[in-house]
């Protein structure tokens, strides 16, 4: 399954999951999109990557270095697993209440359809890499060879402006 929204606008924010048939496959992926923002090829994005466990539980394993360079430092993947899983099967604590302004923006620039695909792509007992950022790292995520069995890439309507604001906003409110 591919999905390709078109041409992303300049101010966009795009999603991006894959997934695989285990963390260690998901993880080494994960390594080349943080060292893509090492190299200063990609902006302001967040990733993480997540299991989903046989039992159904959602675990997520994130680098939670604030201090990489443009990065969103948790908050928005924290905010995208807040709408596409229900709080009571997300194994740790990356939904909270700082980041509601964040999790709204996304709401807003995404249908319910987009939520419930996203959400049902990740099987029992497989691992994704999540990516976030604005719509400039779709094209380095593209071209970055990531192994990914499956994929599936949105295009938000919703400006990575806002939500690097609302991130902003939470972080402050975190620290």
């Amino acid at each position: 399954m591919r999905h390709d929204e078109g041409m992303a606008k300049p101010d966009s924010v795009f999603i991006f999951i894959g997934t695989y048939p285990n963390k260690d496959l998901a993880q080494a992926d994960y390594d080349i999109v943080k060292d893509l923002n090492w190299a200063g090829v990609v902006g302001s994005y967040d990733a993480a990557v997540i299991v989903k466990e046989a039992d159904g539980k959602v675990r997520v394993n994130k680098d939670e270095s604030a201090t990489r360079h443009g990065a969103w430092g948790g908050i928005a993947a924290g905010a995208v697993l807040g709408l596409l899983f229900p709080p009571s099967i997300i194994g740790t604590a990356v939904v909270g209440g700082a980041i509601g302004g964040v999790t709204g923006h996304l709401w807003k620039g995404m249908s319910r359809s987009d939520v419930k695909e996203l959400g049902e792509f990740i099987d029992a007992g497989e691992a994704c890499l999540l990516v976030i950022g604005e719509s400039e790292i779709e094209g380095a995520v593209e071209s970055a060879g990531l192994q990914a069995e499956r994929r599936v890439h949105k295009q938000l309507d919703v400006s990575s402006t806002d939500v690097d604001t609302a991130v902003k906003a939470a972080a402050q409110e975190l620290s």
